[in-house]
Parts: structure tokens; sequence; C-alpha cells
């Protein structure tokens, strides 16, 4: 049977005006054959979200609630947040722990400038989202790119890599995201209890990116870092979001959850600026999401199912293609296409689809393409991509 989502075309996405269909000429641009640009390289769905979340968000309108946020709408974001973790993923969080940022990002600078050492370098497994590549160095950090092992047509931490480059650069800080961004690996228990023994050889401590922690197939469990031993949990910072599964990064909310009676007190010290920016509205909308959004995620969730099976099913004659673990985002290597230009490039010229570039993700060589769209708009996507190879 159809779902409602299918109904979604390129069209009524484009007139949204959201970045992923206006960014890069997506809006009105064309590719050789004439053909309108498809969007396929911003992290987020296409997937109007749940009636919940939309239902607190014109509740907050009505009510005039864009004022600072109040301590009660925070302790119910809390509250609301450290239960969605229980439930879903077991690790019994305390809310007082749990505090609101406006994004990721946010809680990654945070993280930097309170919890490491002045001046000592950050390790980033490659490749890796965006931004993290970058904002060490903004901050005056040397970000120091640790490759990822291939491993089965995936991807895998390569432990000894990690602690040859903690050795190396003296860096104090893991950025750990998972699941992974871009690859979409789901990392296990017995792989996050490898990274512990090597953060934990050297002194360091691990910012864990979890933002896509409710966006896992085939039976996988997402395993929350600071869950697996008393260790973990003394050297890691998690940060997370309703952004993603509930699609909601516009409206600038996300929560940091400290796992350890010394990071919790530094964070009451230093942590207000980081808090600062918070949207109200954001609050209110997460919190209806983790209490009331489980529904409308395990119908998104059985959707992107899908779209991975159109993906796993679709040649792509000399790309090797990655489908995802975790995440509505997939790994795309056109390494062994022989181009003489990046490969996003030539999709977006040839097919009309607008890919991430790997090499802004530290993968020269390879994509990342965003899952989470219309079934026909992606199988157009993947067709054209096809035509474009033969």
């Amino acid at each position: 049977m159809a779902h409602p989502f299918d109904a979604l075309t390129a069209d009524v996405m484009r007139a949204g005006g959201s970045w992923k269909w206006s960014g890069q000429g997506v809006a009105d641009g064309t590719d050789r054959h004439g053909r309108p640009l498809l969007g396929a390289f911003v992290a987020e769905m296409d997937f109007p979200t749940a009636d919940v979340v939309a239902d607190a968000v014109r509740a907050s309108a009505d009510a005039s609630r864009f004022g600072y946020l109040a301590d009660a709408w925070v302790a119910d974001l809390a509250e609301a947040c450290a239960a969605y973790w229980t439930d879903r993923f077991g690790w019994s969080v305390d809310p007082e722990r749990i505090r609101p940022v406006p994004d990721v990002m946010t809680a990654l600078v945070a993280t930097i400038e309170h919890y490491t050492p002045s001046g000592t370098p950050v390790l980033l497994p490659m490749p890796a989202y965006m931004p993290f590549l970058t904002v060490p160095g903004r901050l005056g950090r040397e970000m120091v790119p640790v490759p990822m092992a291939r491993a089965t047509g995936s991807f895998a931490l390569d432990l000894d890599a990690l602690d040859a480059a903690f050795s190396r650069s003296g860096a104090r800080l893991l950025v750990l995201t998972n699941p992974h961004n871009p690859t979409g690996r789901v990392f296990t228990a017995e792989e996050l209890a490898a990274v512990t023994a090597v953060v934990e050889r050297h002194g360091a401590r691990v910012f864990a990116d979890e933002i896509h922690a409710p966006l896992t197939f085939d039976g996988r469990a997402h395993v929350p870092y600071a869950s697996t031993s008393a260790a973990a949990a003394a050297h890691t910072v998690t940060a997370t979001s309703a952004s993603k599964a509930w699609n909601l990064p516009g409206l600038k909310c996300g929560q940091v959850i400290l796992s350890n009676d010394a990071d919790a007190a530094t964070w009451a010290e230093r942590g207000y600026l980081a808090e600062h920016s918070t949207a109200t509205p954001g609050v209110l909308a997460s919190t209806a999401a983790y209490r009331d959004g489980k529904a409308w995620l395990d119908d998104v969730l059985a959707y992107l199912d899908g779209n991975r099976a159109l993906l796993r099913d679709s040649p792509l004659p000399g790309v090797g293609t990655v489908v995802p673990e975790g995440t509505y985002l997939a790994w795309l290597d056109a390494s062994g296409l022989g181009l003489d230009e990046p490969p996003a490039a030539f999709f977006a010229r040839e097919a009309g689809v607008v890919l991430t570039d790997g090499a802004r993700c530290g993968g020269p060589g390879g994509m990342r393409i965003t899952l989470a769209t219309a079934r026909p708009v992606l199988a157009e996507a993947l067709e054209r991509m096809a035509a474009a190879l033969h």
C-alpha cells in the first residue's frame, strides 16, 4: 500500500524552502539534460513531523510562549528525555543531569572549552560530519584525523590508529559519533568497550554525539557510550536531540547528558552561555516528541527501512554502496570510477542529484546521500545516477 509520504514531490519540497531544497542551486538549477535538481545533501527528513510535535508548536504560538526558557519547561524536557532514553535504550539517566542546548555543535564547543586542557588537540575518526572537521580549528585546537578501517563493505573504528594518534598528538578528546554520520555504523557494546580502554589509557575524554540514537535498523539497538561502564561514564559528555528522529533541526533544541558528578558541577558553573540560546518552542516540541511521538517514529523507521532496501537493490556500477545500519544517511564510494573531478560534482551535472562531497567529510572519492525523502523521489535520484554511470 502507498504511504502518505509517497505523495511528497520534489516540487512540493522545493516550495517548502528548506536549505536542502534551496541551497546549492537546488531550487532553480538543472543538470545538463535540463532536469530540475534533486536535493540529497542535507541531513534532514523531508517528512512532516508528528502531529503531537506540530500541536506543541501551535500551542506555543497560541500561548505566546516565545520568551526565555522557564525552569519548569527545562525540567519537563529533562524528564521526558530521561524517560525516553530509559525506555528505548535501557540507560537510566537522572533528569537533573540533562541540560538544554541549541544543538549538538554548541555542546561540542562547550565540551572542548570546559572539559579539556587549553590548546590540546581533538581526535576525529574519518569520514565525519562536516562541521566537526572545522570547529576545533576555530577554537584554536588542532583537529587530528584518524581514518576509519574498512570492514566487509562497511566501516569500523581503527583502535590501533586511535591509540597511536593519542600518543603522537597529545590529544585529550575523542569525538565519537554513534550511530555514525556519514557511514551509518551502529557500534556494538564490545566496540565501545574497546574505545573506552584506549581513552582510559591516555587519560582522555569522549564527546559522544548520539543525535541519531533512535534511528537504527535490522534489530540493532543503540548503545549509549556512557552507559557501557563506570569508566566511560566518568570521561564522557553525551549530546543528543530530537531534531533528527522527529525532523526538528530548525527549532534549535538539543540536550547535554552529564554522566558524573564532576562534569555536572562544571556545567552548573560554566554552562550558562551554552544553554542560553536554546529556543523555547524547540524545548516544548522536543518534550512532546520524546513523550508522545513514539508511534510516529516507528512508522518513519519502517518507511526509512524501505528506502534502505531501495538503495540496496539499486545498481550503481562502479560505486560501493554502504547501506546504513542506523541514521538515514548512506556512504557511496566512487573512488574506483577514476573521475578527474569530485564524484558529487559529476552526479550534480550528469544526474541532477546534489550529494554531499565526501572530501568535506574527510573522505575524498566518496559521497553522502540522504535517504529520508519520498520513495518515488529517491527512486528517481538513484535511476538518474545509474543512467549517468552507464
